[in-house]
């Protein structure tokens, strides 16, 4: 057979609700709505918008929502939804004193809470996965970071490749999501946006749109 184009390539997002002095996280909203927003800017052939789902931003508390979440994705290509093509996860998440968007590379092994995450927890130098062994460890994606970069830099977002995610709930998801994404054959990003006040809604949704679209197209 000849060649038929790119696979289809099926996206599966996160974001989060407020947390400690971020009353509104932008994630939040780009999640809820970029269903419709893909829609109207119109959704390459074989790319697939699965669940978009908001998260409490909170660790432990919330690890049995984040697994069934993660594990939506899998339920849904057993079931033949999505046979073909690679399942993506993108997490995004807020840092309050960002001026650009992160892609982040890696995630660490350490919970270190600078304040109580949603549900009261507030770990300090404690392993996420204590089966993977010391807090030092990290896992790292396998998508393609400083392509992606790059080609997002000359679209005209200022956007850089990051290799600390923090120590807080966002790097707390990620590492699950990695760990989980490496036992299932699947990809996952982080990616940390500003506020809206420093980068509007209106760029930050056609970043991700074109983040979307750009990880449709490389695969």
């Amino acid at each position: 057979m000849g060649s038929e184009g790119p696979s289809v390539v099926t996206v599966h997002v996160t974001g989060f609700k407020k947390f400690h002095g971020v009353a509104e996280n932008p994630t939040q909203k780009i999640v809820t709505n970029l269903k419709s927003f893909m829609e109207k800017r119109g959704l390459p052939k074989n790319l697939v918008l699965g669940s978009c789902t908001v998260l409490e931003t909170a660790g432990q508390g919330a690890l049995g929502t984040l697994h069934k979440v993660l594990e939506s994705a899998i339920a849904d290509r057993a079931t033949g939804s999505s046979v073909q093509g690679q399942v993506i996860w993108i997490h995004f998440g807020v840092n309050s004193g960002a001026t650009r968007f992160a892609l982040e590379t890696q995630a660490v092994n350490e919970a270190t809470f600078r304040c109580p995450d949603e549900l009261g927890w507030k770990p300090q130098r404690v392993p996420i996965v204590p089966s993977d062994g010391s807090i030092s460890r990290t896992r790292e994606t396998i998508l393609p970071v400083n392509e992606l970069t790059k080609t997002l830099r000359k679209i005209g977002y200022d956007v850089v490749p990051s290799d600390d995610a923090g120590r807080f709930v966002c790097n707390y998801v990620y590492y699950h999501s990695l760990r989980f994404a490496e036992q299932h054959g699947i990809k996952s990003l982080f990616v940390h946006v500003p506020l809206f006040l420093t980068i509007d809604e209106e760029v930050q949704m056609h970043f991700v749109a074109s983040l979307l679209e750009l990880l449709a197209s490389s695969n």
